[in-house]
């Protein structure tokens, strides 16, 4: 067994090469993501990836809302990697997957890449970049032809994103 792990909150050793399902807590989740900052910090004001989980969540139907809601789950475990790095390092994406299959079976919801899902995370993605990064003028390719939402983001603290984000786990996972 691989020896590398991640503390977690709540105490948990999480092994990321060797991810066993009974390792994986929701509170540890919920917190991790809460207290992460999307985009390397490089926003005009802390946004975690709790709250955009949230947001992903708020724009798909009903019957996909959990996936939507866990979908970055493996980043509580495994961090917010920036998509350059992501692209430049395969074996990353490969180990990210792998944790999220976890993540999945542990809460009985399959967390594969979903194309309704997807799209609200564009969404999500182009209203964050319209909202919180003000600087980046540049069009990013993956985003043409998407639409960011009507409203406006407002960052949440992190201890209220794990709030907002656990009522809406339970509310979900019966």
């Amino acid at each position: 067994m691989s020896k590398l792990y991640v503390s977690t909150y709540l105490g948990n050793r999480f092994y990321p090469l060797e991810p066993r399902i009974d390792d994986v807590d929701i509170e540890d989740i919920a917190h991790g993501l809460a207290y992460q900052c999307r985009f390397n910090g490089q926003t005009n004001a802390f946004y975690s990836v709790a709250q955009h989980s949230l947001i992903v969540a708020s724009l798909v139907p009903e019957d996909l809302r959990f996936a939507a809601l866990l979908h970055d789950a493996a980043e509580a475990y495994l961090g917010d990697m920036v998509k350059p790095l992501k692209v430049l390092l395969p074996a990353f994406s490969e180990i990210e997957d792998n944790v999220s299959r976890i993540i999945g079976e542990r809460f009985g919801v399959d967390l594969n890449h979903n194309p309704v899902v997807k799209q609200a995370d564009l969404i999500a993605l182009a209203t964050e970049k319209r909202d919180l990064m003000p600087y980046s003028v540049e069009e990013w390719a993956y985003l043409i032809g998407v639409e960011p939402m009507g409203v406006a983001i407002l960052p949440m603290a992190p201890d209220v994103a794990k709030q907002e984000f656990m009522r809406e786990f339970e509310r979900m996972h019966h």
